[in-house]
């Protein structure tokens, strides 16, 4: 799982320092969104050339990730 997640780089030069896909400025946000509104992988990777099937999976990774280590306070 490491692997996959260093496929995922945060820079503040490139898309204002947002987790993208390495050597692409490909955000992890979008490629969940595109998950979400299930569009199919293959439809991605063809629209997407410079990405790989394990590139949509280091983003799903990643945001949950995220997720997991999401810091919630609850409210009286």
């Amino acid at each position: 799982m490491a692997e996959l997640l260093d496929r995922i780089v945060l820079d503040p030069k490139i898309m204002v320092g947002k987790p993208v896909i390495r050597g692409t400025r490909i955000p992890v946000e979008m490629l969940v969104r595109m998950v979400a509104q299930r569009i199919p992988e293959a439809d991605i990777l063809r629209e997407y050339p410079r990405l790989e099937a394990e590139d949509i999976q280091a983003a799903l990774i990643y945001a949950a990730h995220v997720v997991a280590n999401e810091e919630v306070f609850p409210i009286a």
